[in-house]
């Protein structure tokens, strides 16, 4: 039997992706879009769901007293970037106010009823959104594989780092 998976694809928006937006990941970023676009044809192939957890801030969300103004809801900086939309036979959208993809999310019922022997996360930023959804999925006992060649983050030491903290410390499959 085929063990059933999701992939979790995170914060790859038009506001992170795309130069001249106040958190532009940079060109590490933009070079993930193909290797996730991959992954997201494959899924499609097998029928399997592919979720997009994505940021979309109030215009007066707290968040903005850490990070510049990014991602509000309704404007096309947190929209999905077009080269990943329209993809998966599956595609399911959660919008997000912080960096873990749960916090305040459905992401936990969705996950319940698709009940994934495997979840693979890709997507922006490796050492905040990925590391913050990755390390809530470990806690709640799911196997989770995350493909170095689909994440990226604006810091290099730092995205480093938290591929070395979801491998030792959370225990995710980073391949």
């Amino acid at each position: 039997m085929i063990m059933a998976r999701v992939l979790i694809v995170v914060d790859m928006l038009e506001g992170f992706l795309r130069p001249g937006y106040p958190l532009y990941c940079g060109k590490g970023a933009e070079n993930i879009i193909p290797f996730i676009k991959g992954k997201i044809e494959e899924y499609a192939k097998s029928d399997e769901p592919v979720i997009f957890v994505a940021d979309h801030h109030a215009d007066d969300d707290l968040e903005f007293q850490r990070f510049p103004k990014h991602c509000v809801a309704g404007t096309k900086e947190s929209e999905v970037v077009s080269e990943l939309k329209g993809i998966a036979k599956k595609e399911i959208l959660i919008p997000k106010k912080r960096y873990s993809g749960f916090y305040g999310t459905n992401l936990d019922e969705i996950l319940e009823k698709e009940n994934p022997g495997m979840v693979e996360v890709v997507g922006v930023c490796t050492n905040i959104c990925v590391l913050y959804t990755v390390e809530e999925l470990k806690n709640r006992d799911y196997n989770v594989r995350v493909y170095k060649q689909g994440v990226a983050s604006f810091d290099d030491d730092a995205h480093e780092w938290a591929l070395k903290q979801m491998e030792s410390v959370l225990g995710a499959e980073v391949v």
